[in-house]
C-alpha cells in the first residue's frame, strides 16, 4: 500500500501493512514487559528484589525506584501516544530511551560478571530498536490533524 503523508493525515486512511502490525505487536509486547517489571520495581520492598533479582542490592533503592518509575513511563510512551494519535512522535522515543536503558543494563550486568540477564537485555533492546526504527523511519503515526 502506497501512501503519502497527507493521505495519512486522512483518519480514514491508516497504515494497514505488516510493517505497522508488527510494530504494534512489538509495542505492546514491549509495554507489557516493561510495564510488569516497572511495577515490580516501585511496589515491591527492595529486599524481595534483591532475593528474585541480585542486582538490585548492588544500586541505591532510589535507583531502583527511578528504574521502575522509567520503565513504567516508557511502557505508557509506547502505546498511549501512538494509540490517540496525540504526540505519536513520543513512541519512537520511548523506543530509543529503552534502548539506551538496555545497553546500559548489558554494561552493568557485564561488568558485575553476570550473563544470565544478557539475552533478554539484547532481546529487549533489539525489540525497542525495531519500534524505533519502524516508528521513526517505515511507518510513523501522524498526529490528529
Amino acid at each position: 500500500m502506497n501512501t503519502t503523508a497527507a493521505s495519512l493525515a486522512d483518519p480514514a486512511v491508516r497504515p494497514r501493512g505488516a510493517l505497522h502490525i508488527a510494530l504494534w505487536i512489538a509495542q505492546g509486547l514491549l509495554a507489557l514487559a516493561f510495564g510488569m517489571a516497572g511495577v515490580m520495581k516501585t511496589s515491591k520492598p527492595i529486599a524481595e528484589l534483591v532475593q528474585m533479582m541480585g542486582w538490585p542490592g548492588a544500586l541505591p533503592p532510589a535507583l531502583v525506584r527511578f528504574i521502575g518509575a522509567s520503565e513504567l513511563a516508557a511502557a505508557v510512551g509506547l502505546v498511549l501516544p501512538a494509540a490517540t494519535r496525540i504526540k505519536p512522535g513520543l513512541t519512537p522515543l520511548a523506543a530509543t530511551g529503552l534502548v539506551v536503558v538496555m545497553v546500559l543494563a548489558c554494561v552493568f550486568h557485564l561488568s558485575r560478571g553476570e550473563l544470565q540477564p544478557l539475552p533478554i537485555n539484547l532481546t529487549l533492546g533489539a525489540l525497542a530498536a525495531f519500534v524505533a526504527w519502524g516508528r521513526f523511519k517505515k511507518v510513523p503515526i501522524l498526529a490528529r490533524a
